[in-house]
């Protein structure tokens, strides 16, 4: 397959139909890593084509194969990943920029994604039988694939988030068209050439490597399309919304979030709880130079500790070893683009003219601390004395800011927490287990961390509250996303109904 042949269409190869192409750049230094073909709306809907194809086709289907075949290859996918680890690592490193040990450890993720979904299939019953109160019937509610799947991703986690729709998707017995971000496609494609050698059938898994528009938004609007998964900003997801409405298909969205990691000042009693909070606000703000829809950019702490507390956090953000991904002892790597190196500028600016105080970083670094200097690096930067009608503290930055905000009260401290119109996760620090509950309790996010920040499991659903989405992904849940519920209900033993008299 030559570089520019990313679109996969009924199990076949190719370039974009118009013939464009597109550079996708190396965002530590700004050269070219690869071309890649810029698909359009042919393309899209070739690869619709292709997928409802192979969802319609009848026997011998993919939504007809036995559960367990479809288990038994979402293993074998595993297995691939593991097989081509340090290869994907490598890949996801150079064009997202996180380092290489995130590279490996978001493998080890999306393999783990794959045996779940196989496991949770295969350990299912078959349906749920519903008492109708008679034994003449035979009641039950079975789960039928939803049909065509059209998966948006976004640049942050590219394989990630797209293992977390691809393998329910195919658990479900459903067929898909994937659009990665044009940004960062290159695991992408990688996946799909592992699923074709897993021995996934052609027309299942499709390919449309291009732009949100017209890619994404074809997808959305395609009335062959019976899903669309979307993880991304918040813009961006409510014109996928508006664009699947009139056709009225499932759609499941998660856009992000402004999350706070809330520290109590017990939680920083003695110098080694202290290091370990400041440790965790740290990897909660700054791993992925900040580019988390879950990062903890939101430090809401209480007023007693905020000095020492803020004062140390700064000291070791300005240590922290920027440099490419795969260099020796890097700890973060650049923003991904030019584009959101000029955003974060933009809402450093803005919340210094708003008051904001700065503690540390607020530029990008200085000549000769990373070599080579010409990507979209920019230093980790602390931001004092901030409020809640601050853009930067109310709007999801995506990238290396920390806000610090204060607080005297337990229930001051819920409100802020809750002071934002999203809702995908946030993080409390106490020694008090009562308070700890009740304030993880109250906190409207749909994942709560206590004394900890950023793990997850394949088994635990995660979304958000409010702007953050609608639906879920992971867990039980995330295969229910790709499923549609039907009831039969069988009558053992017929009788006239006798309604109607004539």
């Amino acid at each position: 397959m030559s570089s520019v042949e990313t679109i996969h269409v009924d199990g076949v190869w190719r370039g974009a139909a118009s013939g464009a192409q597109r550079e996708v750049l190396d965002p530590a230094d700004a050269t070219t890593l690869a071309i890649v073909s810029e698909g359009g709306a042919d393309d899209t809907d070739a690869a619709v084509a292709a997928a409802r194809r192979a969802f319609d086709g009848g026997a011998g289907t993919w939504p007809r194969t036995p559960v367990a075949e479809r288990a038994a290859l979402l293993r074998r996918v595993a297995e691939l990943l593991q097989r081509d680890r340090e290869d994907i690592a490598l890949t996801e490193s150079r064009d997202t920029g996180k380092t290489l040990e995130e590279g490996r450890i978001d493998v080890d993720c999306v393999s783990d994604a794959f045996r779940y979904f196989a496991d949770l299939v295969i350990n299912e019953g078959g349906g749920r039988v519903v008492d109708a109160g008679s034994a003449d019937i035979h009641s039950v509610v079975v789960h039928e694939p939803v049909g065509v799947c059209a998966l948006i991703t976004p640049w942050n986690y590219p394989l990630l988030q797209a293992s977390w729709k691809v393998a329910p998707a195919l658990a479900a017995g459903n067929t898909f068209v994937i659009k990665p971000s044009e940004v960062t496609p290159l695991s992408t494609v990688h996946l799909i050439r592992l699923l074709a050698e897993a021995g996934l059938p052609d027309g299942v898994a499709n390919l449309v490597t291009g732009a949100g528009d017209p890619v994404g938004a074809r997808l959305a609007e395609h009335p062959d399309v019976d899903l669309v998964s979307f993880t991304g900003g918040l813009a961006s997801g409510t014109k996928v919304a508006a664009a699947a409405a009139p056709t009225v298909k499932k759609v499941a969205l998660e856009l992000g979030g402004k999350n706070p990691n809330v520290v109590f000042a017990d939680a920083c009693a003695t110098d080694e709880d202290f290091d370990t909070a400041v440790d965790q606000a740290l990897n909660a703000a700054f791993i992925h130079s900040g580019q988390v829809c879950s990062a903890g950019s939101r430090l809401i702490i209480e007023e007693s500790v905020r000095d020492r507390f803020v004062s140390e956090l700064a000291r070791r953000a300005e240590r922290i070893k920027l440099g490419r991904g795969t260099g020796k002892g890097v700890e973060c790597g650049p923003l991904v683009s030019a584009q959101q190196l000029a955003k974060i500028e933009a809402y450093v600016a803005s919340a210094l003219a708003e008051g904001a105080a700065l503690r540390c970083g607020g530029s990008r670094p200085k000549p000769g601390d990373v070599r080579p200097g010409t990507g979209y690096f920019y230093a980790p930067t602390v931001l004092d004395l901030c409020h809640g009608e601050m853009r930067v503290v109310r709007e999801e930055t995506f990238g290396p800011i920390l806000t610090v905000e204060t607080f005297h009260t337990e229930d001051e401290a819920v409100a802020l927490a809750n002071d934002t119109e999203y809702g995908l996760a946030g993080a409390v620090w106490t020694k008090d287990a009562g308070r700890a509950r009740r304030v993880a309790g109250r906190m409207r996010h749909g994942t709560v961390w206590i004394n900890d920040y950023h793990p997850y499991l394949p088994q635990a659903e995660w979304g958000g509250f409010g702007k953050s989405g609608v639906g879920r992904e992971l867990g039980p849940t995330g295969l229910a996303e790709y499923r549609e519920a039907k009831h039969i209900y069988q009558n053992l033993d017929p009788k006239p109904v006798r309604w109607f008299a004539g």
